[in-house]
């Protein structure tokens, strides 16, 4: 895994992580994979460099992402014909929010919603809550003249500080969600709430973790389940003091937290920085970023509803040594068949990150590599997001071209032919 000598990113570029990884020896050769296609090398130019998220589409197959380094660029991946176009849509930087980990959403009314870790006005550099609006009457192509508004500006105390790697999100009735890596009434981190109010929105915090049993330092974000309750992670506290995965269910005007597991380490991962996913059934997924075998490597889990509780089962220990994947930072995407597709960061056949899939056959979850990155990308710090055709997408947070040491970073795809 390679890092850009600029990047502030806390998990990405841990020094004990790396130190591990190097000592121990890759063991096996690549395997087979699908057909890898760089959509777009990021050149530190207008369109960013470091794209840290992943990409979402909009209804009409175009990507959109954020990067990360030169305060933050929000871009546009047109998908013209057979050719995929790179517009850039808005500069970030200092008032206007700057170095964003999250990724952004679609909004109801079609504009962008999105965060950022620094920026905003307040003195403390605490991050901010934006929202983007296409231009009117523009031509499709032209990269000027989209939007920005702030929604909130944290201040750094109980308010919340520094939004991390989790997407936001919305509730039906149309407010918005989010988490913050420090802050809070205890400074350990708050999820927040963001209600339209008089033309504007007005921030609530609905949680603060205190640091230890409840949890501490949530990177990424939160998910919704049909009734209203909200889950999410946590990189540190819990019972073992490894993380935890946690729900929080509306009562009246407050919130009330449960932890539905918290990690140990080596036998279930440990500092899960992820969003979680839902299935159909109801079934939580998500990944550790560390522990496991060799407390490195991490893994993927599951959390299924049991009659009012909730079971905790491995799905996969990643294994660095078996030349596997190793520290996902984002979670877990499923296709329509039920197979799991993520990214880790390091680990794969040049240590530079993979792109995995976990298989369930004959009641077992199988890994297998779909891809290792290399000189063509790495460090994917993004999830994968899958089309209708079961082609994957994503970002690698370095490699490729352009001015940065090791490269600025691309857009990826693989496809399912």
């Amino acid at each position: 895994m390679k890092c850009s000598e600029n990047s502030r990113t806390r998990l990405g570029c841990a020094a004990l992580v790396l130190a591990a990884l190097a000592l121990i020896p890759l063991m096996a050769a690549p395997a087979p994979a699908q057909r890898y296609q760089v959509l777009h090398y990021f050149q530190s130019g207008q369109d960013g460099a470091g794209p840290i998220s992943g990409v979402v589409f909009d209804p009409h197959g175009n990507l959109y992402g954020v990067t990360y380094d030169i305060f933050g660029v929000v871009y546009e991946l047109k998908h013209i014909n057979s050719a995929w176009i790179s517009v850039p849509l808005f500069e970030l930087g200092f008032q206007k929010g700057s170095f964003p980990q999250g990724g952004i959403i679609r909004g109801p009314d079609g504009s962008w919603f999105g965060t950022t870790s620094k920026g905003g006005s307040q003195n403390c550099s605490c991050g901010v809550v934006f929202n983007l609006k296409p231009p009117i009457n523009v031509a499709s192509l032209v990269p000027q003249g989209w939007n920005e508004d702030i929604l909130y500006e944290f201040t750094g105390g109980a308010d919340g500080n520094t939004p991390g790697y989790g997407n936001l999100v919305f509730d039906q009735a149309g407010n918005l969600y989010g988490t913050t890596e420090q802050g809070g009434a205890y400074g350990q981190g708050a999820v927040y709430k963001l209600t339209r109010s008089n033309g504007g929105w007005t921030e609530s915090v609905i949680y603060s973790f205190s640091g230890f049993a409840d949890g501490g330092t949530p990177y990424g974000g939160l998910v919704f389940d049909q009734a209203g309750n909200l889950y999410g992670t946590t990189t540190s506290g819990g019972a073992y003091q490894g993380g935890t995965v946690y729900e929080l269910t509306p009562s009246g005007q407050t919130w009330n937290e449960t932890v539905l597991h918290s990690f140990y380490g080596p036998t279930d991962g440990s500092f899960p920085s992820d969003t979680l996913m839902f299935d159909a059934a109801g079934n939580l997924y998500g990944t550790a970023y560390s522990g496991g075998i060799d407390m490195y490597s991490g893994s993927v889990f599951e959390l299924s509803p049991s009659n009012g509780s909730w079971n905790f089962t491995v799905l996969h220990l990643l294994d660095f040594s078996k030349g596997e994947g190793a520290a996902p930072l984002a979670g877990v995407t499923m296709d329509a068949a039920g197979n799991l597709y993520g990214t880790t960061l390091g680990g794969g056949y040049y240590d530079d990150g993979t792109v995995f899939k976990l298989t369930y056959t004959n009641g077992y979850w199988v890994y297998s590599t779909v891809y290792s990155f290399g000189n063509e990308g790495n460090s994917p710090f993004g999830g994968v997001t899958l089309d209708g055709q079961g082609n994957l997408y994503g970002t690698a947070f370095a490699g490729g071209q352009g001015a940065c040491n090791g490269g600025c970073g691309v857009a990826w795809e693989i496809s399912s032919q």
